[in-house]
């Protein structure tokens, strides 16, 4: 297992890590010396050389599969190996169900779901051939809690941990080890970067409720945790011989309300939710 492996001589890939939590792992990872691949759909290929516990940055586009085998093949071949698989690159999109077109939606699960399939598919083969691994899904509270304004982001996480729970099991004889990290609110550009659908708009049934919510979730982002909290959770899940099937990080106020999900009565926790959304 990675584990066992010195830091020097663990492979790690992440995805999406030109930014947020993704690039904050990159480089806690490079710093306590693991050789750390970092991808970007900017980054040049092939990749320039990295400074002595820095990252390499080389281009990936998840929505592509030559793209995805290109790059893992070239880590395979530069590093020898691969022993860690960090999914992390994603996107959101806001808006109302009615008001999301289909094309948007699938942008939305093209990257966040299957963009995580075409990494798991390219690394899976070099993992069982080594006899180990450890993949570790980026995930998120917004599958435990399904968000109003941000249904089709919720569904790509439900869809993330489906596939997570699943291969776990079917990997595990090959001494693959899969698990999820579920970040809460996190201080990155995410939010700058949310894309909101086209009909977005005042004119909207839902305009004015939507607008309300989302600014009420991008202030609770604004006072998240910062995503180097993530970046130790990744280090010792690394290091762990048997991580746990998923584990969640972020403020407490956002973990309890994930736990309280699974106790009180489904209409008593819609309630509360719409009462702090402020949801007619």
């Amino acid at each position: 297992m990675p584990g066992s492996r010195r830091p020097e001589e663990t492979v790690v890939l992440i995805t999406g890590a030109s930014s947020g939590i993704g690039k904050a792992c990159a480089e806690h990872l490079a710093r306590d010396g693991y050789r750390v691949f970092g991808t970007s759909r900017y980054a040049p290929f092939p990749p320039d050389a990295a400074p002595p516990r820095h990252p390499v940055m080389l281009q990936m586009d998840v929505n592509q599969d030559e793209s995805v085998r290109r790059a893992v093949d070239f880590i395979v071949r530069d590093a020898g190996r691969l022993d860690v698989v960090v999914n992390n690159a994603g996107i959101g999109i806001a808006g109302a169900v009615e008001d999301t077109s289909i094309e948007e939606a699938k942008a939305q699960l093209e990257t966040n779901f299957f963009g995580v399939l075409r990494v798991c598919r390219a690394a899976l083969p070099v993992m069982r051939r080594q006899g180990e691994g450890l993949i570790v899904n980026i995930s998120s509270l917004g599958w435990v809690i399904a968000l109003p304004f941000q249904a089709l982001y919720s569904a790509s996480k439900f869809a993330l941990e489906g596939l997570t729970e699943a291969l776990r099991l079917e990997v595990r004889r090959f001494g693959i080890r899969v698990t999820g990290i579920q970040p809460g609110h996190t201080r990155t550009g995410f939010t700058d970067r949310r894309v909101r659908v086209a009909a977005w708009t005042q004119e909207s049934a839902y305009g004015p409720y939507a607008e309300r919510t989302l600014q009420i979730m991008e202030h609770d982002v604004r006072n998240g945790g910062g995503p180097e909290k993530v970046a130790v959770l990744l280090e010792q899940i690394i290091r762990s011989p048997n991580p746990a099937p998923r584990y969640r990080v972020g403020p407490a106020f956002q973990r309890l309300a994930a736990a309280l999900k699974g106790i009180l009565p489904a209409r008593t926790f819609e309630w509360a939710l719409a009462q702090y959304y402020r949801i007619p």
